[in-house]
């Protein structure tokens, strides 16, 4: 995620949107206070600009990181809420850290994805490093493993918090539309980075798909659907 005091932007970053690639550009128009959460190495380098830095706080209604890894010296993950401002953070904590006035003020936005696509990009991404890769089918019927649902952060009490989302399948301009909303002229190109492996971008994610799974994704993420009208 990134806090642009310098443009009074707040991009919060969701998952399987091209998150790490809209960062990979928006640091590009950061400034020395502005805040830019960390993410995998590998794609740092695919940074035009500035590197993380600023995420790391003390707040009252930040978490504590675990007295047993303190104790074994283990260092805070990166993308753990206990180092402070973190890559998928949700709204709420955003506004608690920064504060009413600041919330207020700036302009917010996320992106998100239509579902069905999503679903089989985090199977993708998911099933990555298994050796016997188990069927998408198969994979569809842990919940707890496949569901990825973005609403959340984006959202406060099932309520939308952001100014606008813009949609994965018109990335840039609805980037270049979100900046503009903010009153920043400039728009970086958005570069390709952390794409999911074995992800053919030609082929139709509605292959996946028998009835019961594409089912079982209209079920799961209704709320988004209706937001922002997604279909099958």
């Amino acid at each position: 995620m990134i806090i642009s005091h310098q443009h009074k932007f707040i991009f919060l970053k969701t998952k399987k949107t091209a998150g790490t690639a809209i960062e990979a550009a928006l640091s590009e128009l950061c400034g020395p206070s502005d805040v830019i959460t960390p993410y995998r190495e590998e794609s740092e380098e695919d940074r035009k600009g500035r590197g993380p830095q600023n995420y790391r706080i003390e707040h009252p209604l930040k978490p504590q990181r675990p007295l047993w890894r303190k104790l074994l010296g283990r260092p805070e993950r990166y993308y753990h809420p206990t180092v402070g401002f973190y890559e998928h953070m949700p709204a709420s904590r955003v506004r608690d850290y920064v504060g009413e006035e600041v919330w207020r003020s700036y302009f917010k936005f996320a992106f998100d994805r239509n579902p069905w696509d999503r679903q089989v990009s985090w199977y993708l991404y998911k099933t990555k490093s298994k050796i016997y890769r188990p069927s998408f089918e198969r994979f569809m019927q842990d919940r707890r493993r496949a569901f990825v649902t973005n609403f959340a952060i984006y959202t406060i009490d099932e309520a939308l918090a952001v100014d606008f989302v813009g949609r994965y399948e018109s990335l840039q301009d609805d980037l270049a539309k979100a900046l503009a909303m903010a009153g920043v002229a400039q728009t970086p190109d958005v570069p390709r980075t952390n794409v999911t492996p074995d992800k053919d971008e030609a082929s139709d994610y509605r292959s996946y798909y028998s009835d019961a799974t594409r089912e079982r994704v209209a079920e799961w993420y209704a709320p988004e659907i209706r937001l922002l009208n997604y279909e099958f």
